[in-house]
Parts: C-alpha cells; sequence; structure tokens
C-alpha cells in the first residue's frame, strides 16, 4: 500500500523501468531458443530446405542438354565433303582475229583463263560402317574430286556411287575401314510439326556447328519452295541452314537424322528445307545398288487449278483461253515426244481423275504418277472446253531432271 502513496511521477517512472526490463528478459531468452543465421550447420543439423519450383525451360531441357545428348550420339557421323571441279571456258574468237592479235599482240589472248578449278563444300553423313556417306546431289554433281573429312580429322577421297537429281540424294563411298561411326536413322513418318528440330553440318564452312529449331510444318512441296524440278515433300524448318550445310543430318530430340539439310531461300529468314529420312533411305537403296534412280513421268507443265482461279482469268478481257470453272489440274504446256503428247494431251487441258481417282492439285498428280511404275498405263480424264475425255497414258523414264 506504500507503493500507492508515491508520487504520480514516481509511479509512472517504475512501470517504465518494469516494461524495459521484461523486454530485455524476452530478447535474451529468444536468443538462447534460435540459433543465429550466420551460424555454421553442425555435423547434427538437418537444413529445412523449401523446393522451388522447376521453370518450364529447365522441365524441359533438364540439368545436361538434350542437344548434347543428340549430337554426342551423332556427331562423329557427320562429315565434311570438299568437291573440285575444273571448268573449261571457250575462247572468244574474236580474240583470234589477225587484227586483234596484230593490236594486242599474241600474248594476251594466252593471258585469258581457258579453264578455271571451282572448290564446293557440303556435308553428309556416315549410313554404313562399310564407309557409305549420304548427302545431296548438287553437293557432288559433277566434281572431278571429291575430298570426305571426318570429325576426327582423318581424311579419306570419295567416289560418288550414284547421284538423282531429282530428289537431289548422292551417296559416296570412303575406303577408312569397316569401324566407322554411323548416324541413328530414325523415321520421318512419325515427325510432328513443334518437334525439336537439330540440324548438324559445316555452313559456311565452319565445322561441325550446331542450330536448334523445331519442325514448323511438314509435306512442303517442292513446287512451294521454289525448286520445280524436284519431285519432294520437304520437312520445313527454323534450324539455321546456311551454304555449307547441305547434305548434313537434321535430328529429332532423340539424336535420330529424320532429314537432310538441302535447301533455304535467299529470300526468307529462319526457314530451311530437308529431305524426309524416309524417302533418302529408299533413294540410297537403289543409289547403292544401281547407281540411279528411274521416275516415271507423263512430259506436262501444271497448274493447281479451282474455280476462283479461273474465273479471276475467264473475266479478264486479255486472256487467250476460256478455263473451266473447275478443280483439277491445268495443263499449262506438253513436252514434245512425251508420253503425254503421245496420249492426245492439249495445252488448255483439266486433268480430272487417273485411274479413277480425283485429283485436285499439281503435287497429288506428280506424286501419284512418281508413285507409279515404268511403263505403266494410266487412264486419265480431262476436260477440254465443256467436254471430258478419257485418255490413255504409258509412263516414261524421265531422262533430264531439267
Amino acid at each position: 500500500m506504500q507503493f500507492l502513496k508515491l508520487p504520480r511521477s514516481l509511479r509512472q517512472l517504475s512501470s517504465y523501468v518494469l516494461a524495459i526490463a521484461l523486454g530485455v528478459l524476452l530478447t535474451v531468452s529468444t536468443l538462447q531458443v534460435l540459433p543465429s543465421q550466420a551460424a555454421p550447420l553442425t555435423a547434427g543439423d538437418t537444413p529445412q530446405l523449401i523446393a522451388q519450383p522447376q521453370s518450364p525451360v529447365t522441365a524441359a531441357i533438364g540439368s545436361t542438354s538434350f542437344v548434347t545428348a543428340a549430337v554426342n550420339r551423332v556427331g562423329s557421323a557427320v562429315v565434311r565433303i570438299d568437291t573440285e571441279r575444273t571448268i573449261t571456258r571457250r575462247v572468244d574468237p574474236f580474240m583470234e582475229d589477225p587484227v586483234f592479235r596484230r593490236f594486242f599482240g599474241d600474248g594476251f589472248s594466252q593471258q585469258m583463263p581457258s579453264s578455271e578449278q571451282l572448290r564446293g563444300l557440303g556435308s553428309g553423313f556416315i549410313i554404313d560402317k562399310s564407309g557409305l556417306v549420304l548427302t545431296n546431289a548438287h553437293v557432288v554433281d559433277k566434281a572431278d574430286k571429291v575430298t570426305v573429312r571426318l570429325k576426327d580429322g582423318r581424311t579419306f577421297e570419295g567416289k560418288v556411287q550414284g547421284i538423282d537429281e531429282v530428289t537431289d540424294l548422292a551417296v559416296v563411298k570412303i575406303n577408312a575401314g569397316k569401324d566407322l561411326p554411323v548416324a541413328p536413322l530414325g523415321s520421318s513418318s512419325s515427325v510432328q510439326v513443334g518437334d525439336w528440330a537439330i540440324a548438324v553440318g559445316n555452313p559456311l564452312g565452319f565445322d561441325n556447328t550446331v542450330t536448334l529449331g523445331i519442325v514448323s510444318t511438314l509435306k512442303r512441296s517442292s513446287a512451294q519452295v521454289g525448286i520445280s524440278d524436284k519431285r519432294l515433300d520437304f520437312i520445313q524448318t527454323d534450324a539455321a541452314i546456311n551454304p555449307g550445310n547441305s547434305g548434313g543430318p537434321l535430328l529429332n530430340g532423340q539424336g535420330e537424322v529424320i532429314g537432310i539439310n538441302t535447301a533455304i531461300r535467299p529470300d526468307a529468314m529462319g526457314i530451311g528445307f530437308a529431305i524426309p529420312i524416309d524417302k533418302a533411305k529408299a533413294i540410297a537403296t537403289q543409289l547403292q545398288r544401281d547407281g540411279k534412280v528411274a521416275h516415271p513421268y507423263l512430259g506436262v507443265q501444271m497448274l493447281t487449278l479451282t474455280p476462283e482461279l479461273a474465273k479471276q482469268n475467264n473475266t479478264d478481257p486479255n486472256s487467250p483461253i476460256q478455263i473451266p470453272e473447275i478443280n483439277g489440274v491445268f495443263v499449262m504446256r506438253v513436252v514434245p515426244n512425251s508420253p503425254a503428247a503421245s496420249a492426245g494431251i492439249r495445252r488448255g487441258d483439266v486433268i480430272l481423275q487417273v485411274d479413277g481417282k480425283a485429283i485436285t492439285s499439281a503435287e497429288q498428280l506428280q506424286n501419284f504418277v512418281e508413285d507409279s511404275r515404268l511403263g505403266q498405263l494410266l487412264q486419265v480424264k480431262v476436260q477440254r472446253g465443256n467436254q471430258t475425255q478419257q485418255l490413255s497414258i504409258r509412263t516414261a523414264e524421265l531422262q533430264n531432271a531439267s
């Protein structure tokens, strides 16, 4: 009761002192219970870690890049192909004129080069331990000398066993023993849009270069790409493909070859094209056995026709011909002395059916003929003006891709 009789100011001071003492006591107790954050863990301590969510990129690639694993699986089987070709230039007859020779002297014409050596660079990959290399036809076509360089630095003279210009494929043989690395071949039929695509090769002379992208579309026809003299449905990819990549493999995420890098469009950015490996397998077998591939043909230059295109043509007062406003394949030109010419196909005809199957695009007709046999008799239904006719065309062997 004496405490209550103290002056008010002293009672307040006593309360403040008591509060401070209690705060200090609680702080000391807490420090004794909780370890310092900077204190090292002892052998008996078990840290409580909070798992952080994995990012989508890390989940897809993992700690070791799948690209690294894929390239390691096939990389040693990818080769560089160097070619040499000598071309002879025709001497201008004007330089042989006596007046010219008297004026400039005999030494001038002798200084003009009559031949020139061209060098080329491409890629390829080994498909058999015996030394078979698959590449593009345009890489080794007309080459006087072919040199194949392995990733380990060894070089071998290559012998071209076969070339097929229509599919732009070639097989080269090297004699390097029987223990060569072989690229694992996948299946292009299982490829889907959005799959990983890994291009391996020697672009611009930079050996063993790897680029990554995806499969951006499938069955892109050679006509759409702008290569009218080929018969191919390409795999389109955004993996960077540059000059020197030609003939190199396009891999899937497992390191299997799904295509052969073969073409780029100079007017496009980030678009490349590869020959499906399933097509290449069949062609390579024939090239190895026969040295060439026989392709059936009809002998027409054609265009996919739709009612809209025909109507656009027919409403043009300057159009030289009226076209039936239907779906089919419009014959723009008939090659002289071809199977189509012999069968009576004419310019301006519209091909509607082949062997009873409706034909609605030039690519469809081309594939139908490519899958036929040499000498096979095809029943072709055409629209000529207001009438339809049934013609029989016997396929023949295509002699020149151009």
